[in-house]
């Protein structure tokens, strides 16, 4: 690592669009962004499982994405660009997600099980 954004080898590389697109001007060091992406994701998990949910699909996706990281990243709630190291291929996210909306409407997996296959679907 050579800078104070630089990230671990097991964390997903930030390009520099992506470190442009970062809402919160105070953060100079990786793990103050880790921070609060974590209160975002907490917050997001919250909302989600607090309201009833008639349907799940790519506009739900799409919303929880964006509360998972609106409050750090200005692209929340598209899909990625880029291939990260985390999760899947980014031709691969719509492919996944639909899968993942399957399941869920099939109860294939348990609800937490669900959520983080849906979750990888998105980073």
């Amino acid at each position: 690592m050579s800078g104070p954004l630089d990230e671990p080898d097991d964390a997903s590389p930030l390009s520099h669009e992506e470190r442009q697109g970062l809402v919160p001007s105070h953060v100079t060091l990786r793990g103050e962004l880790n921070e609060l992406e974590q209160q975002n994701i907490l917050e997001a998990d919250a909302w989600a499982f607090s309201r009833q949910m008639d349907s799940v699909n790519e506009d739900f996706g799409r919303g929880l994405h964006r509360r998972m990281f609106d409050d750090v990243q200005r692209w929340a709630g598209t899909h990625s660009t880029s291939d990260k190291n985390l999760g899947v291929e980014c031709a691969q996210i719509h492919p996944r997600l639909f899968e993942a909306f399957d399941q869920i409407a099939h109860k294939t997996f348990p609800p937490v099980e669900i959520a983080v296959r849906f979750h990888h679907a998105l980073v």
